[in-house]
């Protein structure tokens, strides 16, 4: 399959019809393919009551079909689209949070392929705070189901090329809209319980929604087998570079004596830092991923370092130091955990 590549500024006006977001958007109606940047990561967009544009996502990402997508709307009134109500806390969330890195699990509506709820009674829904992204929905007149646009189990897109390296020839369309901002996707807030519950940290953080709209629950339990997860990145292994990372909860010494055992056991060793440690280490590869004075330049630039990790000829261990845990970096620290796969050395 050929990949068609448009490229969009998005300071340009938006607001009347785009050559580029047109093709894009015509294409989107035809049942294909197309990838596009949202203010998180490039999302991997497609027809949500199409079950067979659905399908190709799973196939083109090898995406576990039990792990169910979000769906991506222009407007407050799309979203009776595809879910069945939307409860007062909702609304008040969609109304200080949207467009933006939200996603609100709802109870669905019919008409939704069943293939992107995983066969749930739920659907997770958001509003992107991207005006290409927003365009292109309005646009093709359809609520968009789009997850990560990368091969599953990979660091997530941040840049087109990032796209293009991991589905070029397995989409129909990839739309360049330049870097994404905040790094990190979408927070995954659960409203359909008495007490709304996180599924998944991210660009909103739990202190402000509480803020917002008083308590709210993490989940943290790992999910049992067979069990169908009610939102994205709960239950696979996510955002993994092809060396084995581990997360390291300990001083840079002890980083350095790891690096260290393991260039004495014959291995090319790497070490995810910061770029106030970036001059700490000694390894193969030491790459920083922003400040941590500022955790919002880690979560921006933390996919794309995982991915320049892959660029290091025969890479086979990578050290992560660790991060706080306070606002953004829940999302920072879910994401690192499991592209570790959960594997952590302490001090």
């Amino acid at each position: 399959m050929k990949t068609f590549s448009w490229t969009v500024d998005s300071k340009d006006d938006l607001s009347k019809s785009y050559p580029q977001i047109s093709q894009a958007a015509l294409l989107l109606k035809k049942n294909e393919l197309v990838a596009f940047p949202t203010e998180t990561v490039y999302g991997l967009g497609a027809n949500a009551a199409s079950d067979e544009a659905v399908e190709k996502i799973y196939k083109a990402k090898g995406r576990p079909s039990d792990n169910p997508l979000i769906v991506h709307v222009a407007s407050k009134e799309q979203v009776m689209d595809v879910a069945s109500s939307i409860p007062p806390l909702a609304e008040k969330l969609i109304d200080t949070f949207w467009p933006g890195p939200l996603t609100l699990v709802l109870p669905k509506k019919e008409g939704l392929s069943s293939l992107v709820t995983a066969g749930l009674e739920t659907v997770g829904v958001r509003m992107p705070d991207h005006p290409l992204a927003l365009a292109l929905i309005k646009e093709a007149g359809l609520p968009i189901a789009a997850p990560s646009a990368n091969l599953s189990g990979k660091p997530s897109p941040t840049l087109a090329r990032h796209v293009a390296h991991d589905l070029d020839g397995r989409i129909a369309g990839i739309v360049d809209g330049g870097p994404t901002g905040v790094g990190v996707e979408s927070t995954v807030l659960d409203c359909t319980g008495e007490v709304p519950v996180i599924l998944r940290p991210g660009g909103i953080t739990k202190e402000q929604i509480e803020e917002a709209a008083g308590a709210v629950q993490v989940d943290r339990a790992l999910l049992k087998e067979g069990e169908t997860p009610k939102s994205p990145g709960m239950k696979y292994t996510h955002y993994a570079p092809k060396a084995e990372l581990i997360v390291v909860k300990g001083s840079s010494g002890f980083i350095q004596e790891l690096v260290d055992k393991a260039k004495n056991d014959g291995k090319k060793a790497g070490v995810l830092t910061t770029i106030e440690n970036q001059n700490t280490y000694r390894a193969d590869a030491v790459l920083a991923c922003g400040s941590r004075k500022h955790p919002e330049t880690i979560a921006a630039k933390l996919y794309d370092v995982l991915r320049q990790f892959d660029e290091v000829e025969n890479l086979q261990i990578i050290y992560s130091e660790h991060f706080s845990e306070e606002g953004v970096g829940l999302a920072i620290m879910n994401r690192l955990l499991k592209a570790a796969g959960q594997r952590v050395i302490t001090e």
